[in-house]
């Protein structure tokens, strides 16, 4: 069965690797090539449920539990918007 983008109706979905944002209040954390489908047409991506849980753990084990550490730490600036 092939799959439909839910955005936009393509009918060409395909699997790819994405970098993924999780933000979880003021923390907010870069997860590297995470396995997802996206639509060729408008770019919506698609991730297992399985790869969402593993990345909440992950955050958790790193941000709130400081069971472990990251590969890696950067800093990042934050500016309001103001029209």
């Amino acid at each position: 069965m092939k799959k439909i983008c839910n955005f936009c109706g393509n009918k060409n979905i395909h699997k790819k690797t994405t970098d993924y944002f999780y933000q979880y209040n003021e923390e907010i954390m870069l997860f590297k090539n995470v396995p997802c489908e996206e639509c060729e047409y408008c770019g919506e991506k698609y991730f297992e449920a399985a790869v969402l849980k593993k990345i909440e753990k992950e955050f958790s084990d790193i941000v709130i539990e400081s069971k472990k550490k990251p590969k890696k730490r950067i800093k990042i600036s934050v500016e309001e918007y103001i029209a």
